[in-house]
């Protein structure tokens, strides 16, 4: 309901201020001058401060799977497939800092975000068979952005399907591990997550608006230093993972990540850099043996 009315009281305005502008032009031309600004300030400065390296790109820009509209929330920032009622992908920043705030309560429902065309709502889940998977974690976000970035982070544009003993094992083992092992072990760590298709399309039966993803991603980066490049983990996990499996079973490179899901990830890094990077399979910088068995908590 905060959306739809945020919503709803900016169409209220636009709509006044397009019946003045037609008695007043000049007043068009401030309004056009604010629009452009605000367009400008969300381009150049709102959203390269979520992103790493610039915006993941459609390998195909003919490939209409692989297309995406860029939502941008408190704390995180994702591109969303209104064709496959999914986000594509999602990223945010984790910093150490998560562990020393308090926790906030979770929200009971997930909400429709008003900017999605395909209205996918927390019914759309029910009785399913599968989870509603988020791919910007409420803990971390939470703890790091507050009531706000958790609001954002139970809209349905960052949820996907997910099998529970995806979900409530293993992916939890791994946005446990993100927070309170990596982030702690570099003090900043970027994020992109996501879902994968393998071209079969299967649709949740209780919403066919909703594609089932056949796998997930997670690609963590720590940013260069003066005395090394950027250092790259990256997790490729099927739906059918019974949760029990160590994290270093699924470890493979950002490449092998670019060539399933059809996305280009870092467009804005150095040629030669971004190569050694997608292309390296190394975990050990990452001390990933300490937390690859740990239980679940479920």
């Amino acid at each position: 309901m905060r959306r739809q009315s945020s919503a709803l009281n900016l169409f209220k305005l636009l709509s006044g201020l397009f019946r003045l502008s037609r008695k007043y032009p000049v007043l068009l031309l401030i309004v056009l001058g604010l629009g452009l600004g605000g367009y400008g300030y969300e381009v150049k400065i709102a959203r390269p401060a979520l992103l790493y390296q610039g915006a993941p790109q459609s390998l195909d820009a003919k490939n209409i799977d692989t297309w995406f509209r860029i939502l941008r929330n408190d704390g995180f920032i994702l591109g969303y497939s209104d064709l496959r009622g999914n986000p594509l992908w999602v990223e945010y920043a984790l910093t150490d800092q998560a562990a020393n705030t308090p926790s906030i309560k979770r929200p009971s429902r997930f909400e429709t975000d008003w900017r999605s065309i395909n209205r996918v709502s927390h019914e759309s889940y029910q009785k399913s068979g599968y989870d509603r998977g988020h791919m910007a974690p409420n803990y971390a976000i939470s703890h790091l952005y507050g009531r706000e970035g958790q609001a954002d982070s139970f809209l349905m544009t960052n949820i996907t399907p997910q099998k529970p003993n995806l979900n409530q094992k293993i992916w939890q083992r791994l946005e446990e591990a993100e927070i309170k092992h990596f982030a702690k072990l570099f003090g900043k760590v970027w994020v992109i997550t996501g879902p994968v298709f393998n071209g079969t399309v299967e649709r949740l039966t209780s919403d066919l608006t909703v594609e089932i993803p056949d796998a997930f991603y997670k690609i963590y980066i720590a940013d260069a230093t003066p005395n090394k490049p950027p250092l790259a983990l990256a997790f490729l996990i099927p739906q059918t993972v019974n949760g029990k499996e160590p994290l270093a079973q699924f470890v493979t490179n950002i490449d092998s990540i670019e060539a399933q899901t059809g996305i280009d990830f870092f467009v804005e890094l150095d040629d030669r850099i971004e190569a050694h990077v997608e292309a390296a399979i190394e975990p050990l910088p990452w001390d990933l043996q300490a937390v690859s068995n740990l239980p679940p908590r479920h």
